[in-house]
């Protein structure tokens, strides 16, 4: 699926490192789901930089993502721009610019009543398994997991397969969403295994405004229905979104609107 503002293959020879941005989404655009990005990614990803400049915007950490792309050196190396927990924490040519925080923000009472409310919620829930790290607090939102964090490899593929089928997840948004219907909070099921709480506006948009001096703006995601955490910069009037499936269509769709 290509977004709304983007003929499929539109690129033209007056695209260049200065006016062209392309930003990627890291989970399952990139790179499998929690795992590592390919060679073959990397490849692609240096020889599409030599033409545009390029970015990431996770809603993970700098540490999750670097741990994904490589290392922390590889990445802010070889990216222009890395925007971690959607733009809060902001890196440019290597250097960090800003960072913004939800406990500043939101304060410690409605943090609290937000985490109370996620355990309490989970503590009642039936599923296969559960393990630990339920709630993940980042500096620009919380994560929350049904199944906890802490679960292997094999008990996230069968919880990501069994949310399929039972909309765990989507379950817990809409719970969330009446629960907190009187505070400014966006829900964004995003991953295999977990959802992101953070204040209305702080999504993958929130990266635009340090963009602003690019004439063109390219973002690739895979979760960019509406609802996933891809949705709101994929379908926004600044950028050109394509939808991907997997890393190697990621890989696929570069080679032919980049012509690389």
């Amino acid at each position: 699926m290509v977004g709304h503002n983007q003929p499929e293959g539109e690129f033209d020879s007056t695209s260049n490192r200065d006016n062209t941005l392309v930003l990627f989404d890291v989970d399952g655009t990139l790179s499998p789901s929690r795992k590592s990005a390919s060679e073959a990614m990397k490849e692609t990803l240096l020889k599409l930089r030599k033409k545009v400049s390029v970015g990431v915007v996770g809603g993970s950490d700098l540490k999750k993502i670097a741990e994904q792309i490589g290392s922390q050196d590889y990445l802010l190396s070889n990216f222009d721009y890395v925007f971690a927990e959607n733009g809060l924490t902001f890196y440019q040519d290597g250097q960090f610019k800003a960072q913004a925080n939800i406990l500043k923000h939101l304060g410690e009472e409605t943090l609290q009543r937000i985490i109370n409310f996620t355990l309490r919620y989970v503590a009642d829930l039936k599923i296969p398994k559960k393990r630990g790290t339920f709630v993940e607090y980042r500096a620009g939102m919380l994560n929350i997991s049904p199944i906890g964090r802490n679960c292997s490899q094999e008990e996230r593929d069968e919880f990501f397969a069994y949310d399929k089928i039972h909309n765990i997840r989507t379950q817990m948004v809409d719970a969330f969403k009446k629960e907190f219907h009187d505070l400014p909070l966006t829900f964004s099921i995003g991953g295999e295994i977990s959802f992101d709480v953070f204040p209305t506006g702080w999504d993958k948009t929130y990266c635009l405004q340090y963009v602003e001096k690019f004439q063109k703006v390219y973002f690739f995601g895979d979760r960019t229905q509406l609802g996933g955490n891809d949705h709101e910069i994929f379908s926004h009037a600044r950028t050109i979104g394509t939808t991907v499936t997997s890393p190697d269509d990621t890989r696929e769709k570069l080679h032919k609107i980049f012509q690389l």
